[in-house]
């Protein structure tokens, strides 16, 4: 277990961490203080640069056995965070308030242990992901040639999660978090002046039809395997001007569903209204397709395994809170492995993920490092 030292050390890693936030695919100074303290621990194995600013550590027992991965994220958000705190944020308009840093500070903290007892056999992978953010990082990292060196048999990941009770997990099988995508939507006509509108072609009426027909779709209700939501986030027609008829116009959807397939089916329906509004006005359409996240499934026997770690440690759990409608960039690593996904409580009151006053507590460090160190024990001895 850990020890007072450790905690404190690790507490003012992630505080130097929490100080210095980096964005999605920009990663390099945070990649950079994870290596170096990576190789402190003489692991078997320093991959960096994985799937752009990733780093992983491998500690192989030498004995054949499986390979567990534990993944924590790189990357900070874009917005400006507001606290009086020590630590706070020297970058303005970056912070780190979605709690990453005390994802990789609970994963080093097993990384320590480890390094003082190494598993009796198979190995165990710590992966600090890039761009999850984004939903841009697990996919660069699967693609990239080393991971191929490194697939694992196991996964698993904790993250934080306001509003439940400090220290409870939510955890279940099936649906964690929902797939998700962006669609940008362009419809380019022809600028005119406003006193003669005939003279041009508005992307105007087309948009309106999308507008009104497009959250049809997708209406959300209860989060089961048939769910599926369309929100509309901005919308777009010329530039505010009372001289100019407008020639272009801008459509922001995010669609969402509780399946890949289903979020595919929905996309594909998007893109066929989209061409029909174009289509009917003789417009030019564009489709861009940005932050596509795949579905969450925690595999049955993965939940196991983090159960029975969690009454081990004497953590409570329960399926409270799960699965959410927001989306994680994890589900992709349960494509080729048994993984699960474990929401660790910051607290009923705690500031929610995202907002400018968020901080990860460090309350949960040596919980998250416990629970992955059970798992490890319990899989791999």
């Amino acid at each position: 277990m850990l020890n007072p030292t450790d905690l404190t050390n690790l507490t003012t890693l992630r505080r130097t961490l929490h100080r210095r936030p980096e964005l999605s695919g920009y990663e390099v100074e945070t990649a950079r203080t994870i290596t170096d303290a990576l190789h402190a621990l003489a692991p078997t194995q320093v991959i960096t640069g994985l799937g752009g600013h990733g780093v992983a550590a491998v500690f192989d027992s030498g004995s054949p056995g499986p390979t567990v991965l534990f993944r924590a994220e790189l990357d900070a958000l874009p917005i400006t965070e507001t606290s009086d705190r020590p630590w706070v944020s020297d970058i303005p308009g970056k912070g780190h308030l979605c709690g990453h840093d005390g994802h990789m500070a609970i994963l080093l903290g097993l990384g320590w242990l480890i390094a003082r007892r190494s598993p009796a056999l198979g190995r165990i992978v710590l992966l600090f992901q890039p761009a999850e953010e984004i939903g841009a990082g697990a996919r660069a990292v699967i693609d990239d040639p080393a991971f191929a060196t490194i697939i694992p048999d196991y996964a698993f990941a904790i993250h934080n999660f306001p509003g439940l009770p400090l220290g409870h997990v939510g955890l279940r099988a099936g649906l964690m978090n929902c797939a998700s995508l962006g669609l940008a939507i362009r419809l380019s006509g022809k600028t005119a002046h406003a006193a003669t509108p005939d003279t041009g072609l508005s992307p105007g009426p087309a948009l309106a039809r999308l507008l009104s027909a497009l959250p049809d779709l997708a209406q959300g209700g209860t989060l089961d395997d048939s769910f599926r939501l369309l929100t509309v986030t901005h919308a777009q027609l010329g530039a505010p001007t009372f001289g100019v008829a407008p020639g272009e116009a801008l459509l922001h959807v995010t669609l969402r569903a509780a399946q890949d397939a289903a979020l595919a089916a929905l996309e594909a329906q998007v893109r066929d209204l989209a061409r029909q509004a174009a289509m009917q006005d003789g417009l030019v359409l564009q489709i861009e397709t940005v932050e596509p996240f795949a579905a969450t499934l925690n595999a049955p026997e993965a939940v196991k395994i983090a159960q029975d770690a969690l009454r081990t440690c004497g953590i409570p759990f329960g399926e409270a809170g799960v699965p959410m409608h927001a989306s994680e960039d994890f589900g992709l690593f349960g494509h080729r492995a048994q993984s699960a996904l474990l929401c660790l409580g910051a607290g009923t009151t705690h500031p929610a993920l995202h907002n400018p006053d968020y901080d990860f507590p460090d309350a949960l460090i040596p919980t998250g490092v416990a629970i992955f160190a059970q798992i490890a024990r319990d899989i791999l001895g």
